[in-house]
């Protein structure tokens, strides 16, 4: 059973999606957001299947999903550092739930899509429902993503979430590393789109910190998930 347990409902808010997938991208770039908006924690996502362990970062506590909100720009985050393999569309139908009770204007899912091209830099795509949406990318620079194939989260939200305005960026990013170049582009691109004059240049900067940080936590995640693949175990760390 997975369910959104929020303990503060905005209403026509957007909400801004970030999970794990190629280079990290969605998980840095929420994780950017939270940490240079002003926001606070509003509610969590929490299933029974999840993996008994919480990671603790300079002495706080890491949400494997956390919900985040912002009310200078009413954005609600979802971040993410626990993949839902396995559990898309129960995600999807959660994210669809939370859109319906915050009466939520619009849904933004932050991606990393991999590409053999070795180009400089990332280009950033957009996949939009919407038209009004679409005129907006295309006059801010933002090209259409023609073809492609979205799986996991985004995909599941794509086919389930009807009423709903949602837009996709995609950063490219050639590595399955953690990318903060790729997600500084689509930080970059998401500002553009929403106006909110966000200085994303601290995303680079602090690229190594912002990688690092991640990994430790996407490693202990994964080797926690492991263990309790194998068997039910408590534990002191």
């Amino acid at each position: 059973m997975m369910e959104a347990k929020l303990w503060k409902k905005p209403k026509n808010c957007t909400i801004i999606e970030g999970f794990p997938g190629f280079g990290l991208v969605g998980t840095i770039a929420s994780e950017f957001l939270i940490e240079h908006l002003e926001t606070e924690q509003i509610g969590k996502i929490i299933f029974n299947d999840m993996p008994a362990m919480v990671a603790i970062h300079e002495n706080r506590i890491v949400e494997p999903l956390g919900i985040f909100y912002n009310s200078k720009y009413n954005l609600v985050i979802l971040h993410a550092i626990t993949a839902a393999t396995h559990y898309e569309w129960e995600m999807a139908n959660t994210i669809a739930k939370i859109a319906s009770d915050l009466n939520v204007k619009e849904i933004i899912s932050l991606e990393g899509v991999g590409s053999g091209e070795d180009s400089e830099g990332s280009r950033v795509f957009h996949y939009t429902n919407n038209e009004k949406n679409s005129k907006i990318f295309d006059k801010i620079g933002i090209p259409k993503l023609n073809e492609g194939i979205i799986i996991g989260v985004t995909g599941a939200v794509l086919l389930r979430v009807e009423k709903t305005p949602i837009s996709c960026l995609f950063a490219e990013t050639h590595s399955n590393l953690p990318d903060s170049k790729a997600a500084a582009k689509i930080v970059e691109a998401l500002d553009k789109y929403l106006g909110m004059d966000l200085d994303y240049k601290p995303l680079l900067e602090q690229a190594q910190k912002f990688e690092e940080k991640l990994k430790t936590i996407m490693k202990k995640s994964q080797e926690a998930q492991e263990i309790s693949d194998k068997k039910k175990l408590s534990y002191f760390g």
